[in-house]
């Protein structure tokens, strides 16, 4: 297992892709193929089998919950959130066509779902007239870091990524998806999706560098 993925080489050209306004992932499937096991829940599900549902929650349900746990902040606004993907797969189960593997598919249902969660506590919060909460803490990334501050300030530093900046960097590095399921989840290219997590980890990296930086040239 690796490290958060700050280490990862910065040398790579990065074309400039624009993230403006709310992402919102669109209804269709990019990524070809499934294993076995993902291609028979896939069938099963589509058969009205109810027990495909609960094959699927044991095999994925933990790492939905770690996922939506890290985009929403908190373990029981990520229960719902994959309660309520398991609700709208579904009902939806038969716009699947198999054009990517079935849990990309849920997983993009459940990036939607935390997505619509969060603009709804927004929306709320700022009827309320509260402070709006900060953005998710803790991410578990692939390896804990070495040292709790470096943690800290790697949680503190996510915060302030664009939303789909954090939505790439945490499918890739924190739940290890690939790139070309990502691109299927995100409904955008590989190469976007590669573009996109190298952004993230060079701003990530300046935001890390300047405390390091001030401390250095402060003085005590």
């Amino acid at each position: 297992m690796g490290s958060v993925g700050l280490t990862l080489p910065w040398e790579h050209r990065i074309s400039p892709v624009a993230h403006q306004g709310v992402w919102r992932v669109q209804p269709a499937e990019r990524e070809p193929g499934a294993n076995p096991e993902d291609a028979a829940l896939a069938a099963a599900c589509l058969a009205g089998d109810l027990f495909a549902y609960e094959r699927l929650y044991q095999w994925q349900g933990a790492r939905m919950k770690n996922l939506a746990r890290n985009l929403l902040g908190t373990t029981s606004d990520a229960e719902d959130a994959v309660q309520e993907t398991f609700l709208k797969i579904q009902r939806s189960i038969a716009s699947f066509r198999g054009q990517s593997a079935f849990v990309t598919w849920t997983f993009r249902i459940l990036v939607n779902t935390c997505h619509d969660m969060r603009r709804s506590r927004f929306r709320r919060k700022e009827q309320s007239h509260e402070e709006p909460e900060d953005m998710p803490k803790r991410p578990e990334p692939r390896a804990a870091s070495a040292h709790p501050a470096l943690r800290l300030a790697v949680e503190r530093a996510l915060t302030e990524l664009t939303q789909h900046q954090r939505d790439v960097f945490l499918l890739y590095e924190v739940e290890g998806f690939r790139h070309a399921e990502i691109a299927a989840m995100l409904e955008i290219s590989e190469t976007a999706s590669k573009n996109t997590l190298f952004q993230a980890k060079k701003n990530l990296r300046q935001m890390l560098e300047a405390p390091r930086s001030c401390k250095a040239g402060g003085g005590v």
